[in-house]
């Protein structure tokens, strides 16, 4: 039979061809529209003024206003365009619908001498078209400068007056503490704010009066005051996508099962990995383990404050709101996050290399000096993240306290000593694995990925000494750390270890795993690089982005399920044929790694992706579900199999009795809490978007809104303490295997 297009592509030959294909292809465009930028993003007007001659602010409030929204980290409380916390408002929705509101007073005075409320139907009509005038068609955000009428001059001091009172006084009723941030201050944080609305609700130049006109933020947030809402190119694009998607992964599901797991004759599994002795090396990773899992129990605990702070914002729970605020403990809660989950990948890193390698480094103290310096970027970022956000740091917050950047929160100095952290770590690994002497593609993926993780944080760092004056220039390279972490170079390392022990644990072949792994990088290009634009068109980036960005989001997980999927089966008929499978307990995480990562990224992802839902949800509780399934699954459940690998490998290695029943109930407890956590979250989220569609996205976002929703919001303290009682029983099962262990008087030890 003549061999096909398809039968060329699909061996692994074409497969590895494909993917630096598809990644040279896809790094090109992300380049040439990264150099294109600066011309499609919202300027900093010189001046703000009213046609009087007033001027409100100038350029270098805006970027005051940032830096002081950013020290305080105020993104950590509420939102602006959308993104950030929950807690608060969307400052940007609040400042557009007070000023709307505003305006409705003064032409309704002016037209009919009535206040808004008294008007009559038809009045109301005739006004909204006053204001649509107003704020569409006399209103204009460009460099040279701005011009707002004497009506929108007036309600952008009302609204100083609003967020001057909010953010110097606090707001009980949406857990914020006041006395922190001055008045004049908050003044300088109002122009920042004004700028974003104006990026919300003024047209974008070239699209005034066609079929496609809209604002900067592509119509975002909807507003049926001005009748501010989606487009229909959002509709259709929503259209496409969900054809594309089911098309594709119904091909992608066929390839899978016609060429990647179809077994060649008389094909025998390698024997599971045979573990004797711990390397010096490996030895001293042991340290690491408790450590670690104590992080995800303590970022497990935040968030349990965090969420009983959402159902009740007055009420302290356990600690006073004075001494633990909601956007400070936010901040920490979501780094440690970041941080138990890098290490927890790190120790995998520094685990597998001298099995790989066969050999040891040559100085094993190495990896003490990496352990000094994480604790100490660990210890040092939290104070600098505490005493930046609460006032404590004015002249060095930039450097060693809260950068205020949603995820990205590191002052600079602790964001420098991670990148050399995290470079260090490579070098060891790669110095190490190079002296292999098969160096096949899963060990070349493992490599390059950590190569990846280590350098593409710096892109958040840009400016390396100051920060970003734009918003939307700022927030385009938060989100190339953001999503290329986690949906780019994160999945690729995921990819290869998730090869790496399917092969080692004897329960792939390597002919199987290397192709599986080829097809997933292919797919991860493919769809993760440019599919960061679903993050990019509400700040300010033009409307192509709705296209480009979450058109193949959610095949990413696809291959990795199914490989897990062959795997479990190939476990079960070894288990059934009586063979002593040794590595229940990391291929547990590692199989629920790859099913909630189809579930969080692929399902959930596919949820939030396409545009018409996320125009509706952004910036709602719809997003918790796909963030943290995802989050947990795809690299938390990595990261706690690494720690297993190690903890089983120090038992075999020493002889230790070794028990998977608290791993086991461990394992249960947090899956089925994370999963339970998603339904609350998804039935708010769901009718947070349904408000936005049928009232507007401001009252989507006040506390009224939300108190309707009590009940479900309250239902989270059971998958919240489900995830934490599994949490205490890894630590404590971890705990007791590393450091408390008893010899197996049965075991046989190499001596």
């Amino acid at each position: 039979m003549k061999e096909t297009l398809l039968d060329k592509f699909m061996t692994r030959k074409g497969l590895t061809a494909g993917f630096w294909t598809i990644s040279l292809i896809m790094v090109t465009m992300l380049i040439y529209y990264t150099a294109n930028l600066q011309k499609e993003v919202p300027p900093l007007p010189k001046t703000v003024q009213s046609v009087s001659g007033e001027v409100l602010y100038t350029y270098d409030d805006i970027v005051e206003g940032k830096v002081f929204f950013q020290q305080f980290d105020l993104m950590d409380w509420g939102s602006l365009l959308g993104m950030g916390a929950y807690m608060g408002p969307d400052f940007t929705t609040d400042f557009m619908h007070y000023r709307i509101e505003f305006l409705y007073d003064f032409y309704g005075n002016e037209l009919y001498k009535k206040a808004s409320k008294d008007l009559t139907n038809i009045e109301r009509g005739a006004v909204k078209e006053r204001v649509k005038q107003d704020v569409k068609q006399q209103t204009k955000l460009l460099e040279e400068g701005t011009t707002y009428t004497d009506a929108s001059a007036a309600a952008y001091h009302r609204n100083v007056e609003y967020i001057t009172d909010l953010l110097v006084n606090g707001d009980p009723k949406r857990a914020f503490r006041g006395g922190i941030i001055l008045p004049e201050e908050a003044v300088k944080i109002a122009a920042f704010f004004d700028w974003s609305q104006l990026v919300a609700s003024s047209i974008r130049p070239g699209t005034e009066g066609t079929r496609g006109e809209r604002t900067w933020s592509n119509n975002w947030p909807p507003e049926p005051l001005i009748d501010q809402d989606v487009s229909f190119n959002s509709h259709k694009i929503s259209l496409y996508e969900f054809l594309i998607l089911w098309i594709l992964t119904v091909f992608v599901i066929y390839l899978s099962y016609a060429y990647l797991f179809k077994k060649e004759e008389n094909e025998i599994l390698e024997p599971a990995m045979k573990i004797t002795k711990l390397f010096k090396s490996q030895q001293k990773l042991l340290k690491y383990v408790p450590v670690v899992v104590g992080l995800f129990v303590v970022q497990m605990l935040l968030g349990a404050y965090l969420a009983h702070l959402y159902a009740s914002p007055e009420k302290d729970f356990m600690f006073s709101q004075e001494l633990l605020p909601f956007n400070v403990l936010r901040s920490i809660h979501t780094q440690i996050a970041i941080l138990w989950v890098a290490v927890g990948w790190l120790v995998g890193g520094l685990l597998i290399a001298p099995w790989v390698a066969n050999e040891d480094h040559k100085y094993p103290w190495l990896i003490d000096v990496l352990w000094g310096t994480l604790v100490f970027v660990a210890v040092g970022s939290i104070i600098g993240l505490y005493m930046g956000a609460t006032g404590q740091m004015r002249e060095t917050w930039f450097w060693l306290g809260n950068e205020g950047r949603e995820l990205l929160n590191l002052g600079r100095v602790w964001d420098i000593l991670l990148v050399i952290g995290l470079v260090f770590w490579f070098l060891l690994v790669f110095t190490l694995i190079r002296k292999a002497k098969t160096n096949n593609p899963i060990v070349s993926t493992i490599i390059w990925s950590a190569f990846a993780i280590a350098t593409l944080y710096i892109a958040g760092m840009m400016p390396l000494h100051k920060i970003e004056p734009n918003f939307t220039v700022d927030d385009y390279y938060r989100w190339w750390v953001i999503h290329l972490w986690v949906e780019l170079t994160f999945e690729l390392f995921a990819a290869g270890v998730i090869a790496f022990f399917t092969v080692s644990l004897g329960l792939v072949s390597q002919r199987m795993a290397t192709k599986v792994m080829m097809f997933e990088l292919f797919l991860i290009m493919l769809s993760g690089t440019l599919g960061v634009g679903h993050h990019y068109w509400w700040q300010g980036l033009d409307e192509y982005w709705i296209a480009i960005g979450g058109i193949f989001s959610a095949l990413e997980p696809l291959p990795l399920a199914l490989l897990i999927i062959e795997a479990i089966k190939n476990k079960r008929e070894k288990v059934h044929s009586g063979v002593d499978f040794k590595f229940s307990a990391p291929f547990r995480w590692i199989a629920g790694s790859a099913v909630l990562n189809f579930i969080g990224a692929g399902i959930f992802g596919m949820v939030i992706n396409t545009p018409t839902i996320s125009y509706y949800s952004h910036g709602t509780y719809l997003i918790m579900p796909h963030g943290h399934v995802a989050l947990l699954g795809a690299f938390g459940y990595i990261s706690i199999a690494f720690l297993y690998m190690t903890a089983r490998a120090n038992s075999m290695a020493k002889g230790f009795i070794w028990s998977e029943k608290l791993n086991n109930y461990g394992f249960w407890f947090l899956t089925i809490g994370v999963l339970l956590f998603a339904l609350p979250t998804f039935i708010i989220g769901m009718e947070q978007t349904q408000t936005a569609s049928e009232m507007g996205y401001f009252f989507t976002r006040t506390r009224e809104a939300l108190d309707g929703m009590k009940g479900w919001i309250w239902f989270r303290a059971l998958p919240d303490g489900m995830m934490l009682i599994g949490g205490t029983l890894i630590l404590y099962d971890l705990t007791s295997k590393i450091l408390f262990s008893k010899k197996d008087p049965n075991a046989v030890v190499a001596e």
